[in-house]
């Protein structure tokens, strides 16, 4: 077995990365891509570091994209080796991004490596769109890449997100779309005062819990053939002072909405605010601005992935919109088909996150076989 996406992927993890930050991460993948006669362009913005490389000519137009930022890793005392150290273990690689998504982007690369040595003329082009910004706000990363590219009519026809999808071996799924986000923060006002006189107060707690349960008892659809039920999570919450004796004024609720087609955002907000109306409560309530779903149906992108995987590894990859947000969503309404494919996706977010050292060459050798099939000549 090769250990070129190994070494990659160790190159990366040694650079902290914690979003925004980029750690010179792009600047690795650069210095490789350049040598095999990249075109790259720097879409730096606001902070957040983004690149667009490209070689070969007309049409199709294949995109990897992915993102070089990782989430903080969290109290370094509940590694067993330090986050930004990679390390070997069990059979496994160690390392914070080290399945979300560092190995991929180093799966990604090597197999662009092994695909222009046999074919130095492809078949239409290929191009990579990396960003420090996936796992931050998201608004100067892969939003601003598939905004200049829409200006600069360079639309992929066909992407790949080295996204960790595979949920309990490599290979076992493909994320072909996304559920919609909307985050919302209720704020409830009540008043002040003493537990022993609670006829001078009014306990927003006490105010805020039957417009909770309804909405917590709901069920706002089914989902549908492509999509999971739209579901509410509520986050964080938070009221009092940190007495005992003393009726809060106030209650802040943070909650979510991972939402299908069924829904739009819009309508989830009508729901609620309709609800506050009803139940007479009087709260603040703020909105960020929502992800919307996207979905790519089974057709040419999505066979070449089942197809690639099923030569590799001899498994069935099966279609899935379950999971969180990707930049994705960014990038399917360009007019693109969209898919996510990359390693086990257990211990992302985790502390001690890790990916099997087993996967790593496998995973560059399916994308390999995906540019085969789009774009050998």
């Amino acid at each position: 077995m090769s250990d070129a996406v190994l070494q990659l992927a160790e190159a990366l993890i040694r650079r902290p990365s914690v979003t925004p930050a980029d750690g010179g991460c792009q600047a690795l993948l650069l210095d490789r891509l350049r040598p095999l006669g990249f075109r790259a362009e720097a879409l730096s913005k606001a902070g957040v570091a983004n690149f667009h490389a490209e070689i070969g000519e007309g049409s199709p137009r294949v995109a990897f994209a992915g993102h070089t930022d990782v989430v903080p890793p969290g109290d370094a005392a509940g590694w067993r080796s330090p986050p930004f150290e990679p390390t070997i273990r069990d059979g496994c690689l160690f390392g914070r991004g080290a399945a979300d998504m560092k190995s991929g982007l180093a799966a990604m690369l090597v197999a662009a490596e092994r695909f222009l040595a046999e074919h130095s003329r492809p078949r239409g082009q290929l191009a990579f769109m990396v960003t420090s910004d996936e796992e931050g706000d998201a608004q100067w990363g892969t939003r601003y890449i598939a905004e200049h590219l829409q200006r600069t009519s360079r639309i992929p026809d066909y992407c790949i997100i080295g996204e960790p999808s595979s949920s309990d071996c490599l290979g076992d799924a493909m994320r072909n779309g996304r559920r919609g986000s909307l985050n919302g923060r209720l704020t409830v006002h009540g008043i002040q005062g003493h537990v022993a006189y609670p006829d001078l107060a009014a306990n927003p707690v006490h105010i805020a819990a039957p417009l909770l349960a309804d909405l917590l008892s709901r069920e706002f659809d089914q989902g549908n053939a492509h999509y999971p039920p739209t579901c509410l999570q509520v986050s964080n919450i938070a009221a009092g002072t940190g007495a005992a004796n003393v009726i809060p004024g106030e209650l802040t609720v943070d909650f979510n909405f991972r939402y299908c087609t069924e829904q739009t955002a819009e309508g989830l907000q009508a729901l609620v605010e309709g609800l506050l109306a009803e139940w007479k409560i009087d709260a603040s309530l703020a909105w960020r601005p929502p992800s919307i779903p996207f979905l790519t149906p089974p057709g040419r992108l999505t066979e070449a992935v089942q197809r690639a995987v099923r030569q590799e590894l001899g498994r069935e990859c099966r279609l899935s919109t379950a999971g969180g947000t990707s930049d994705g969503r960014f990038i399917a309404p360009l007019g693109c088909e969209v898919v996510e494919l990359g390693p086990v996706n257990r211990s992302i977010h985790k502390m001690n996150e890790c990916v099997a050292i087993a996967d790593l060459d496998p995973l560059a050798r399916i994308y390999q076989r995906i540019l085969e099939d789009l774009l050998a000549p």
